[in-house]
């Protein structure tokens, strides 16, 4: 993880690697020698990672190269023959030198020990700032704790403000316009996350770290998720002692959470926590008009809803990390989340015939709804160092046990086009949706270095997943509660996923390399239990290719071609045949008979850095088959279903710009603009579903820092129309704003986020076929207000002071 102390030491070595920078490309090649070591702690014996390592010529004092600590606290640097000594710096401890080195072969200066400095920390007045993002060729990380308008927020809506990320009103996520994206919470598959539709939105903000996007992975990781995947990184320090960080906030429309992170580390053992608690009202609404073709008449329904949506939702995850030896390192962990939810939604069809100009009818219908969302993890991580930096050896094991359950309550009444009481009965309707998730993961990694800068990897991965689904669905009649055919099932799903992977990379002065190979066997059952149908697909091996390539061109640019095969499989809600129940003209159901998707990625990134800023820009192409795409027909004469398909294939384009920029050191922008074509061709029952789309979607980010302890920030975001293949989705754009002001000696922050400013992130669209005509106008959450007071304990906020003098209480 990064911490302030990272960026304080790197400030402070920029000049001697920048100079080394420049005598190294400036000079003819000559034979280097290796320096390697590593900084372990005196008292504790742990490795210091993110500390500096410098070297001085000797007899000027000239700083020729530098390094940083990697996390196991080894540093390795190159070097022409000569007289040296050596500077190693980390903060809160005594600065330690190495005098009279005489450099004449490769140099392994094994442990060398630090030893902490009480008075130091105290000194350290901070300055330099972790940016908000962060710009790497296979991945962008987003530092979410520097984005003031997530504040107060949720993991959802941390996400739609992240570089090539959006987020729509279901609550579903798209990278670069595609929702086949693997989502991770510390580089691993977590419940808190993949159950459920709420799981994003019980998350909160504050729990969050930063968010790291990676758009054409290797094959180190899992081949699902063909945009890429997006890991979501939790709070965890390691810095001694007692410290972390706790936020309250309150918000209108009604928003009330609370939480905290906190870490204790002594000698071998490092405690971590983090809790957060939320109750919250949503309130939501939206509009349909629908027209259904039949026996030359035109059935015309105008729909209105009004939804709210709210509970109480827990957050929290306690662990530790023992340091058996320095090289032998134990991590457990214990995440849990539970909500408790209450919504109500109601809807009102008004029915014309042939026009507006002839109403037949008012429904009325409300849903009142629990949901209780208890969910558990356990993970147990075991990691082992061998000697050579980076070679290390990694076990993990994680179980995970995820519930829901949604009871409903729905009545329909009847009215004439004026209001009046139809004279029909009340319709009396319930369901009862229970849905079980269990999952056991066992992953291996090996990690081991080949000469001085190649890299050999391996690793096997099993993933056992089993899924019930109990849905029934009863009408009232004559004080008899009765199912409804063909809504009412129980449903198992089992997967079982079994992987192994291989990978070797090398760099070669300036040009890099990494190819690797992922093969992975799928078996996976669906079994309907109460029409004992059974869907066992035969037991399929895939192999996954990934290739990068990577060039350091002059002036901060580098080059990157990769390449990756990448599959999205249906999940369990798509295979599900039973339909949503809340609104009685518009169903949703899965399709068991669906086929896995396969995608082949091709990427060629370049980075571009300059003094103030950076730019991350990328070409790439995706070939899909196999397409999945929910397809709505038409059920009767005022209702239809929405249901998932195998279509035949998709071919996408797109470029993508990412940036940073910073005019001032008071003012910094970032944004991104990503344009993308995408052709889908395909067929259904004789009828073709193609479309041909251009479009872009963008978002730019201002802050501006005034007084020293005050910040503001504004972000727009903007989705351009899309064709899709029965319509388009209109344009959707919203303003975010963030003021923050810093008191209680920097300790305490006072952060006030507006989100949609103008009311309006909704979702509009288009939809239509031979016998139906859909326009939708919806919005899952009104404009929010949030005001949040933070309070760090024994921890510096992250704009941090640099020392006024060199050393760290040592002399040359």
């Amino acid at each position: 993880m990064f911490s302030p102390r990272f960026f304080i030491l790197l400030l402070c070595s920029l000049p001697s690697l920048s100079y080394a920078q420049v005598q190294e490309s400036g000079a003819p090649a000559v034979d280097k020698h290796l320096l390697r070591g590593s900084l372990t702690d005196t008292e504790s014996q742990l490795p210091l990672a993110f500390a500096t390592v410098t070297l001085f010529s000797l007899p000027d004092s000239t700083a020729v190269t530098g390094a940083i600590t990697d996390d196991d606290g080894i540093f390795e640097m190159q070097a022409k023959p000569g007289a040296y000594f050596l500077r190693a710096q980390f903060l809160s401890y005594r600065t330690k030198y190495v005098w009279d080195i005489n450099l004449a072969a490769d140099t392994d200066f094994g442990t060398v020990l630090l030893s902490s400095d009480a008075n130091t920390l105290d000194e350290v007045i901070i300055r330099a700032e972790k940016s908000q993002v962060q710009f790497d060729l296979d991945k962008k990380v987003y530092n979410v704790g520097k984005d003031l308008v997530n504040k107060g927020g949720t993991a959802a809506e941390v996400l739609d403000n992240v570089p090539s990320v959006t987020v729509d009103v279901e609550g579903n996520v798209s990278l670069r316009g595609s929702e086949s994206v693997r989502i991770l919470i510390d580089g691993r598959p977590s419940g808190l996350v993949t159950f459920g539709s709420n799981g994003l939105r019980n998350l909160p903000a504050n729990m969050i770290d930063r968010v790291e996007v990676i758009t054409n992975p290797s094959a180190r990781y899992e081949a699902e998720g063909m945009a890429g995947i997006i890991n979501i990184v939790l709070k965890k320090e390691q810095q001694r002692g007692l410290n972390g960080s706790f936020d309250l906030t309150v918000g209108q429309p009604d928003e009330y959470g609370a939480t905290f992170n906190l870490n204790y580390r002594r000698n071998k053992l490092n405690l971590f926590s983090n809790y957060g608690i939320r109750y919250r009202n949503s309130p939501g609404s939206g509009s349909q008009y629908q027209e259904f073709y039949a026996d030359n008449t035109t059935f015309i329904t105008e729909q209105t809803s009004r939804r709210m949506r709210g509970g109480l939702s827990n957050s929290a995850r306690f662990g530790a990390d023992y340091y058996i030896t320095p090289k032998d390192i134990l991590t457990t962990a214990f995440s849990w989340q539970y909500s408790d939810q209450l919504n109500t939604n109601v809807i009102e069809y008004r029915d014309y015939l042939n026009s507006l100009n002839n109403p037949t009818g008012i429904t009325r219908r409300t849903d009142n709804e629990t949901e209780t969302e208890p969910n558990l993890e356990y993970s147990l991580t075991y990691k082992k160092i061998f000697q050579g930096k980076g070679h290390e050896l990694t076990a993990d094991f994680r179980y995970q046990d995820n519930t829901e359950t949604e009871k409903s309550d729905f009545r329909e009444v009847y009215f004439s086009p004026d209001w009046q009481p139809s004279g029909r009965p009340d319709l009396l309707q319930r369901s009862l949706n229970k849905e079980g998730e269990f999952n056991r993961i066992l992953q291996v990694d090996y990690v081991r270095p080949v000469g001085k800068e190649g890299k050999f990897e391996a690793g096997a991965r099993a993933g056992l997943r089993d899924i019930r689904n109990d849905f029934l669905v009863e009408t009232l009649e004559d004080a008899t509660w009765l199912p409804l055919p063909g809504l009412s099932n129980n449903v198992l799903y089992d997967e079982n996923i079994y992987a192994v992977y291989g990978m070797m990379g090398n760099k070669i002065n300036r040009f890099s390399w990494q190819g690797g190979l992922r093969v992975e066997t799928s078996d996976v059952k669906t079994e309907l239990l109460q029409t004992n149908e059974i869907n066992a697909r035969p037991l399929y091996t895939n192999l996954f290719p990934s290739a990068h390539l990577g060039y350091d061109l002059l002036n901060e640019n580098t080059l990157q071609i990769s390449y990756s095969r990448r599959i999205r499989r249906p999940h369990f809600r798509e295979l599900n045949p039973f339909t949503t129940f809340s609104d009685a003209r518009n169903f949703w159901g899965g399709n068991p008979n669906l086929e896995p998707e396969y995608t082949d990625a091709y990427e060629i990134g370049h980075l571009k850095r300059w003094e103030k800023g950076s730019l991350n820009s990328s070409v790439y192409y995706r070939f899909t088959t196999n397409v999945i795409e929910r397809i709505r027909t038409q059920l009767s004469d005022t209702s239809a279903i929405t249901r998932p398909f195998n279509l035949s294939q998709r071919n996408d384009f797109g470029l993508e710009f990412t940036g940073s920029y910073e005019p001032f050191r008071i003012w910094k922008l970032n944004g991104n603009l990503n344009f993308f074509r995408s052709i889908t061709d395909g067929e259904l029952e004789g009828q073709q579903f193609n479309a041909d789309t251009y479009t872009w979607f963008g978002r730019l980010n201002s802050r501006l820092t005034i007084l020293k302890k005050i910040d503001l920030q504004t972000t727009f975001n903007y989705r351009a129309p899309r064709q899709t293949t029965q319509g388009r989705a209109k344009a959707l754009y919203h303003l975010d704003l963030g003021a923050s002001m810093d008191f209680l000696n920097n300790n305490g922050t006072l952060t006030l986020s507006v989100r949609d400013l103008f009311n309006t992130r909704r979702w509009r669209g288009i939809t239509s076929g031979v016998d139906f005509y859909t326009e939708n106008d919806f919005q899952w959450r009104a404009r929010q207000v949030n005001l949040t007071f933070s309070y760090r304990l024994n921890k510096a906020k992250e704009r941090t002071k640099e020392r006024e003098h060199d050393g760290g209480g040592g002399e040359y």
